[in-house]
């Protein structure tokens, strides 16, 4: 293992989070403690109202070599399909397989579609590659900081891509840099690759053991990652040991095979019939490019793809005294495309359900139900259904409004102009409506929106919002504004009302998103079982030390 006394290894299992990293801190009196933000977290691009996630990892790995399929347009397509968990940069990384010292690699600023053309993809050869969609949360919006990352040791390249953000960062880096190892950027992903490559376990024989690795850089830092890891002819998968940032895999079927209904593989991947192994932040991209769900990636488990199947290579157990793991929540409420599937269940039902228990909790009298598309649309069907109030569309969505809008005019500003939409006037005029959305960030959206369905004829508008209202910041890769710019801790849901000019507000309670979160849940251990709600109770997976 690498060389590092107990002291040492114990300040880094601690957690300390300096300062300077810091935006705030609530002790459990309820005192808030403020910090000045200085830390890696400067300097990363601005959020205008909504929340962002900042990456997608995807993984591709054929079984036959030379293979027929194109690796590098399977891993683009994985990507595209989770596009939505990152639009400032992206990247692609193949190798052939037999050559350890040299990656194929394409990466660059923008979309998807405007980063890999068919030139492009042509270049990246291969059988087997690792790809990556990114939104800054630990370093600035430069192409420096695109990944997925590569590094040549003496024993040959190894690639990297991340999704999440480490907590305890500070200490691992000056730790990295005490050893004598550069660094080129501020990026969480970076330090974690270099943090493989420095010192060797003790015990390394005939080349480097990167599964111990894996295994002591998971022991001096549990949260918060999941890890693709691309070598020369296999690519490892890893999640953080509390399961916080979700990673699954997949099985790409010859094109004769049957197909289940569900997308779901049945059984053991390995025995079935496979033309390659997929892993992804996501399932929803899976059918799109011929492959089917197989299982989630276990919180703590390293598990490797090769040409010969998918097979654990270990399991890395919590800190002492940490019983569950902590899946982020808001995977389920906002983050997550509606067809992926998480523990068992797929996100649109997990969504609807939670418009099911906002019913329950915040009922009112209405002619219609309807959602901000598309955020609020499954909960908004969920909702519909429990109250037995007709669901109807009143919003029509710009869907090329962009990113680069012109800024309004001052006159359009004093409107309030809701840029992104339109009202169907038809279904809105004289009608008490219910709008769903999913979440408020900062309020500075919703008030547009409803000064539009005003406009357009709606006699009431009532807000219900499908998830508790947002209180704290996260440092486990999402980029929540500091707790001033959070609305929830500015108006209670009477205030912002008048403020936005709803007849009504109401949000979810945290014990109904649990209730709703739980209730199709599939898990063969209930009791280890557990979901992180940080950013609406303040409740982190570890303690802090502030």
């Amino acid at each position: 293992m690498f060389t590092q006394n107990k002291a040492n290894e114990q300040s880094l299992l601690n957690l300390i989070i300096k300062q300077s990293d810091m935006e705030e801190k609530t002790v459990k009196t309820g005192t808030v403690k403020k910090y000045q933000l200085t830390g890696k977290r400067f300097g990363r691009g601005a959020v205008d109202s909504g929340l962002t996630h900042e990456c997608g990892v995807f993984g591709a790995i054929a079984t036959e070599w030379p293979t027929q399929i194109d690796i590098a347009q399977t891993v683009c397509l994985g990507l595209v399909a989770l596009q939505h968990r990152g639009q400032e940069s992206a990247g692609i990384v193949t190798s052939e397989g037999n050559c350890n010292k040299n990656f194929h690699i394409h990466k660059g600023m923008g979309m998807i579609n405007n980063i890999f053309t068919d030139e492009t993809i042509k270049k990246l050869k291969g059988n087997l590659g690792i790809g990556h969609t990114r939104y800054s949360t630990s370093a600035a919006s430069e192409e420096v900081n695109c990944q997925p990352f590569v590094v040549h040791t003496i024993h040959g390249a190894i690639a990297l891509a991340h999704n999440g953000e480490l907590v305890n960062c500070e200490s691992l880096r000056n730790d990295v840099l005490g050893r004598g190892v550069g660094l080129s950027t501020y990026s969480d992903s970076e330090l974690i690759t270099q943090s493989l490559c420095v010192n060797p376990p003790v015990n390394e024989v005939n080349g480097p053991d990167w599964p111990a690795r894996i295994r002591h850089l998971m022991k001096l830092t549990p949260l918060s990652y999941s890890l693709v890891i691309m070598m020369k002819d296999k690519i490892y998968g890893v999640r953080d040991p509390f399961g916080n940032r979700p990673l699954c895999l997949g099985r790409m079927v010859p094109l004769n095979s049957s197909t289940t209904t569900n997308g779901l593989t049945n059984g053991d991947a390995n025995t079935q019939e496979a033309d390659g192994y997929v892993i992804s932040s996501e399932s929803c991209g899976f059918l799109s490019i011929g492959a089917r769900y197989v299982r989630e990636v276990l919180p703590g488990e390293i598990v490797e793809l090769s040409r010969d199947g998918i097979r654990t290579i270990d399991i890395v157990e919590r800190p002492d005294g940490k019983d569950r793991q902590a899946f982020c929540i808001f995977e389920y409420v906002y983050f997550a495309r509606s067809d992926t599937i998480f523990e068992g269940q797929m996100v649109y039902s997990v969504r609807m359900e939670c418009g099911k228990q906002l019913a329950r909790e915040a009922y009112i009298e209405a002619d219609i139900v309807s959602s901000v598309p598309e955020s609020g649309t499954a909960a908004a069907h969920g909702f519909s259904r429990e109250s037995k109030i007709d669901f109807a569309e009143v919003l029509c969505k710009n869907r090329y409004i962009g990113r680069t809008f012109i800024q309004p005019s001052t006159r359009l500003r004093q409107l309030g102009v809701a840029k992104k939409f339109g009202a169907l006037s038809e279904n809105v005029a004289g009608k008490r409506l219910i709008l769903i959305d999913d979440s408020i960030v900062r309020g500075n959206t919703i008030g547009p929106i409803i000064k539009l369905l005003r406009d357009a004829g709606a006699k009431e508008v009532h807000i219900r919002i499908a998830s508790p209202p947002l209180l704290y910041p996260c440092y486990m890769g999402i980029n929540i504004p500091t707790r001033e710019e959070l609305i929830g801790n500015k108006l209670n849901p009477q205030q912002l009302a008048e403020q936005i000019n709803a007849d009504s507000l109401a949000y979810l309670s945290v014990d109904g998103l649990n209730r709703a979160v739980r209730t199709n849940l599939k898990t063969d251990n209930p009791k280890t079982t557990g979901h992180c709600t940080a950013c609406l109770t303040g409740e982190y997976p570890i303690e802090l030390d502030w």
